[in-house]
């Protein structure tokens, strides 16, 4: 079969046509809420996310599975980009651009494609995207935070931010460098999202369309190579098991742990060395996948240092201390030092942390009235665990009872290597649940990530202040 361009004889111009099937690689454009058949509540939302971004993007349809979540994430975005702040708009998008996460800028795109057409509709400088040579010094002075936060935030200290604030020529204020240190973490965990759940690139933008007709088959061979047909759904079919009785396992796990929960408490020095073991053996969850697509767009020009990445938070030979979560938490320390430098933003980000960690529907897979705060919480408190981040009234045995080994190489790939996240691990873990359960835990890990990094850096900050 010989691919040929699709041609409108009439207006005489090749018409493209969408190079993925739906938004997203990994879900079944049939199993995402179509706009026709949405509520009148997420119709709404969908209408005002048109109207506000000239688009009904992939991200907004996968999320509209969850549209309270949606209308927040919606609302905190829109407040980071276009309202005011302590940074200008052009300055905002060219942070999106040049210093998304090292890893999903080499990889994908999808983001980065979005955020140049911001950059130039408010009047960014196009000699900026050249590379990092043509952005202003103070921008470039990001760099080197930009990096430790996305893969080992462990490592930031108050010296990182006494360069950045008292830089001779081109210094940041504290709140012009809390509004960018958000901008970081919310570019990170949506990449962790945008690879999580396999989001396809918008069709105008750069590999997001194809001018191939599709075959018979419904699909054209030379789409094979760039992974654009049905060939992973026929490969992951062919991996199902029978999976009959993973939903109730894991529900009788929940309902033993919850009643050695109310028979006996393990004594502080017991629940200290089951974080440990479980921090130990976190480092062990390492993916063996590989890539499924190679890059469209060369961005590796935006980076100082694109070899740097993520690396355990405490290796063989290293010790880096534990995060104790209770000497500095985001309820008590990071939210108030956002408000106070970022008015209103903390009170945002804090509803978007609840609504993500809160949401529930009381369902798993086909069983109704289920209390899931402990599987949630599981989730939420691995995450923390593999950026260091220990929960002093928290029993982290727990974790190996609740996530098997396939969710947590999802966990680790889709938080700490998201660019390596494959159909075939999506489909791995959780068979019988709904899709729309699958992109709760996106949103669980999202979140969670984004908070782990905030806490790092909020900390460098207060202790430079302090």
């Amino acid at each position: 079969m010989v691919c040929q361009c699709k041609y409108d004889a009439e207006i005489g111009i090749r018409i493209p046509r969408p190079l993925g099937q739906g938004p997203s690689r990994f879900i079944p454009e049939t199993k995402i809420l179509q706009v026709s058949k949405v509520d009148s509540k997420t119709q709404v939302i969908f209408e005002d996310t048109f109207s506000t971004l000239g688009r009904l993007d992939n991200i907004s349809l996968v999320m509209g599975f969850h549209p309270q979540y949606l209308e927040s994430f919606l609302k905190t975005q829109h407040y980071l980009l276009q309202m005011d702040g302590p940074l200008p708009l052009d300055h905002r998008h060219y942070i999106g651009i040049m210093y998304r996460d090292t890893l999903e800028s080499r990889h994908c795109s999808y983001l980065v494609n979005l955020h140049v057409d911001d950059f130039l509709q408010v009047g960014g400088n196009p000699k900026w995207l050249n590379g990092l040579e043509g952005a202003p010094q103070k921008l470039q002075s990001l760099g080197e935070l930009n990096k430790i936060l996305a893969h080992r935030p462990w490592l930031i200290t108050k010296e990182h931010i006494e360069h950045l604030l008292k830089a001779e020529d081109h210094s940041w204020s504290l709140a012009e460098l809390i509004h960018a240190v958000v901008l970081l973490t919310h570019y990170h965990s949506l990449a962790s999202f945008t690879f999580g759940c396999g989001i396809n690139p918008e069709i105008h933008c750069e590999g997001g369309h194809t001018f191939r007709p599709p075959s018979v088959s419904n699909y054209c061979v030379c789409d094979l190579a760039n992974g654009n047909s049905s060939l992973d759904e026929m490969q992951s079919n062919q991996l199902v098991t029978d999976t009959s009785c993973e939903v109730e396992a894991l529900m009788e796990k929940m309902k033993q742990l919850q009643e050695c929960r109310d028979e006996e408490e393990a004594s502080q020095e017991e629940m200290a060395t089951r974080f440990e073991r479980e921090k130990t053996e976190s480092m062990l969850v390492a993916s063996t996948e590989e890539e499924e697509s190679a890059p469209t767009r060369d961005v590796s020009r935006h980076f100082e240092d694109p070899s740097y990445g993520y690396k355990d938070f405490s290796r063989r030979g290293e010790h880096v201390p534990t995060f104790r979560a209770q000497d500095y938490t985001w309820e008590d320390h990071g939210y108030s030092l956002v408000n106070r430098l970022y008015p209103d933003f903390g009170q945002l980000l804090d509803e978007k942390f609840q609504i993500a960690y809160n949401l529930t529907y009381n369902t798993m897979a086909m069983h109704r009235d289920v209390d899931t705060s402990m599987l949630r919480r599981a989730i939420w408190n691995y995450i923390h665990c593999m950026f260091g981040i220990r929960y002093d009234d928290y029993d982290y045995g727990e974790i190996n009872q609740l996530l098997d080994r396939s969710f947590k190489v999802y966990i680790k790939t889709m938080v700490c290597s998201p660019e390596k996240t494959t159909k075939r691990m999506y489909d791995s873990f959780w068979r019988q649940f709904e899709h729309s359960e699958k992109v709760h835990v996106n949103l669980l890990l999202m979140e969670a990530r984004m908070q782990a990094e905030l806490l790092y850096a909020l900390r460098a900050i207060t202790r430079y202040m302090t």
